[in-house]
């Protein structure tokens, strides 16, 4: 009989229906695949933001992932990937104490403990969005194994590790300059900043030497913060800047002050910026208080954790927002005739990603982890060939940063997140330091569970770049420190996705595009597709929503291919799948072009080529299958063409399955020479 499939495919009615098959199946439990799923192959998601919804990078990301999961599950492998979410310390309390204002209130009108059950109440509601939105993706996670960095558990995995780095000395607390958000009231860490571009000026302020020298009575520093200069403790000058050779050592009055400060040689100094002289303020600059350990020189405070100036800026400033006490600096220096000449000047200023707040640089008392041994265990891990990073480019990066990596400042002053284990101590941990526990505490460390005997290490981590450092270098010396072993052993970097014109996607500026309107649009098969065709290997993906169009259109040619094959298949019996001997010319060509297309897809998939696989599923199967052999296939008209129809669609199906997961299922299930009950478990063809 013949087999009849729907005239059109839609995504709609088939998309959601089949994943409740899926999961219903149970395979995407490693414990419950076929026997013969023996060698074992694990992904631990990047766990997204409790706060999040899904955007393009994470929809790009998980799309690689479950291409491999399916490839390496219908291979035999038993396939984990833990899916899960991160708490995300401040972004979450920031959300939470938002809905709070609404009502008027703060999180001090309720206290700590109300105010973390409204953040747990929170989650419980909202938490789990962003994983419904990945089924929609097709994303095969084993949801029965989902993590959260909050679980008690995980909690338990925290604070064990935090006494261990404690116990040999690892943690201390002290005084470090740190980014600080006078609205959130917290340190940050780089990745919770938001650099803009801001006009401003750059005003050139008149030092006057103690000492004149040569008719030099001053020296000129250019600043685009005049106002922090009240805390200045020196002046530096690169020590090959001929303008200043005879002024090194030499004193200098701090105007509006009167104190009196060195000038210092620092290589550090770019002796082009402004006039290759800088003010050096130690207390509320990262770089100025690497001079100042360089050059022993003191730290003044003059900015204090709510923004305003501190009275060592001097009485007349105390307690003036920063802008206010700007002005007034500005002009006191034009009274006195110290303000040379204004600039405008553009420069990057980082905000609280958050709450848009400007960043304040300031120095604090905080927890930090000593990193120089914990660097070395993940230097030596790469260079050892443990662990290999695609593109192998970002080797380099990774090196870079480990050589000069400074101590971790992992105490936040925050209630949400794991309260660092100290009696007396109310901050609680950086996000990173927990998240950096991931593939170990997910799979049950520090316990010795099966899934940790099985699936430890991990096979792969997929990222963006942006955080190679603030996660995967941190995963690499955590499961170094605590089993002994790498936590992965591939390190996949992943483009990041840009709008057309090539900037980054922004949904507050009305750049940002959501993937699930996409998928509501042209289906999980298109979006996947097209965004996967689109990633041949460079930084960045200029995302181009043609792309997705494409995909679509070719959904619906692998429907109308698949749909005129089995339509011929009334006389041909269950060994259909079995090559006939007698072959013409266009069947052998066929053949012979189908195992081209194996070897080179295996070989793709196997160095993280995504995009170069999606390209020669796409020409094979649109213009040497439907294009040409099913042209012939209509001519030749008999028994052995069709043998070779069926068993050439049915290895394509099982090799574009893992890109376009949906429609490959909805046809499978319409065929009669199916083996297995799900195309999902069908053997990966081989060349």
């Amino acid at each position: 009989m013949s087999i009849e499939l729907d005239k059109t495919y839609d995504p709609k009615q088939n998309e959601d229906k089949i994943y409740r098959t899926w999961e219903k199946s149970g395979y995407f439990n490693p414990d419950k695949l076929p026997q013969d799923h023996k060698k074992p192959y694990s992904i631990t998601m990047a766990p997204p933001n409790v706060t999040g919804s899904l955007h393009m990078g994470h929809a790009l990301e998980n799309t690689l992932i479950d291409i491999l999961i399916r490839q390496k599950r219908m291979a035999g492998y038993k396939t984990l990937w833990v899916p899960g979410t991160d708490h995300a310390g401040i972004a979450t309390q920031n959300v939470v104490e938002k809905e709070l204002k609404k009502q008027g209130l703060t999180r001090h009108d309720l206290g700590r403990e109300k105010f973390l059950k409204k953040v747990w109440a929170w989650r419980e509601k909202y938490g789990d969005i962003i994983l419904e939105q990945l089924k929609k993706l097709g994303c095969s996670c084993d949801w029965t194994r989902t993590a959260f960095t909050m679980n008690p558990d995980y909690q338990e995995t925290v604070k064990k590790v935090f006494l261990h780095y404690y116990e040999k000395k690892w943690i201390y607390q002290g005084e470090r300059v740190i980014n600080w958000c006078p609205r959130c009231q917290t340190s940050l860490s780089d990745l919770e900043l938001e650099h803009k571009e801001e006009k401003s000026h750059l005003w050139h302020i008149k030092y006057p030497l103690v000492q004149p020298k040569n008719n030099l009575k001053h020296i000129t520093v250019a600043t685009t913060r005049p106002e922090t200069m009240l805390g200045d403790t020196a002046v530096a000058v690169h020590p090959q800047d001929k303008k200043y050779k005879e002024l090194i050592g030499q004193k200098i009055i701090l105007p509006l002050v009167n104190r009196e400060i060195p000038i210092v040689a620092d290589q550090v100094v770019d002796p082009e910026f402004g006039t290759g002289a800088v003010k050096v303020t130690p207390a509320h600059s990262m770089v100025d208080a690497e001079i100042a350990q360089r050059h022993n020189l003191p730290f003044i405070k003059i900015i204090s954790d709510r923004g305003r100036m501190t009275k060592q800026a001097s009485q007349r400033f105390a307690s003036l927002n920063i802008l206010d006490a700007r002005q007034k600096v500005i002009e006191q220096l034009k009274k006195q005739g110290l303000l040379e000449k204004i600039e405008d000047y553009s420069h990057q200023v980082p905000h609280c990603d958050r709450c848009h707040t400007a960043i304040e640089p300031l120095i604090s008392k905080q927890w930090f982890l000593k990193m120089d041994k914990l660097a070395q265990k993940a230097i030596k891990a790469v260079k050892d060939g443990q662990i290999k990073f695609h593109p192998q480019r970002w080797e380099k990066v990774y090196f870079d940063w480990l050589n000069n990596i400074k101590d971790w400042c992992i105490s936040r002053q925050l209630w949400w997140g794991h309260k660092i284990p100290i009696k007396g101590t109310d901050d609680v941990l950086d996000t990173w330091f927990s998240s950096a526990l991931w593939p170990l505490a997910t799979l049950g460390w520090p316990e010795k569970t099966k899934d940790l005997e099985k699936f430890y290490p991990t096979s792969l981590i997929a990222s963006a770049r942006d955080i190679l450092h603030l996660w995967i270098t941190r995963m690499v010396f955590s499961g170094l420190e605590f089993t002994k072993k790498v936590p992965f052993k591939d390190v996949l970097i992943h483009a990041t996705i840009l709008t057309k014109q090539g900037k980054r996607m922004s949904k507050s500026l009305g750049t940002g595009i959501d993937p699930l309107e996409l998928i509501s649009q042209y289906g999980s098969d298109a979006t996947r597709f097209g965004l996967v065709y689109q990633s041949l290997g460079g930084q960045a993906i200029h995302f181009s929503e043609e792309n997705i169009l494409m995909g679509k259109k070719f959904a619906n040619k692998i429907w109308n291919a698949s749909r005129f094959v089995l339509g011929q298949t009334k006389d041909v019996n269950k060994l259909a799948t079995r090559l006939p001997n007698k072959l013409t010319p266009a069947d052998k060509l066929i053949l012979k072009q189908l195992k081209t297309t194996i070897e080179k897809v295996n070989k793709d998939l196997d160095n993280f080529r995504f995009g170069q696989a999606a390209h020669l599923l796409y020409d094979f199967f649109w213009h040497d299958f439907c294009d040409k052999y099913l042209e012939t296939a209509k001519k030749q008209n008999n028994p052995e063409t069709k043998q070779i129809l069926i068993h050439v669609l049915l290895n394509s199906l099982k090799l574009l399955h893992p890109f376009m997961p949906f429609v490959t299922e909805a046809i499978y299930q319409k065929t009669p020479f199916k083996e297995k009950e799900l195309i999902m478990i069908e053997n990966w063809p081989k060349a």
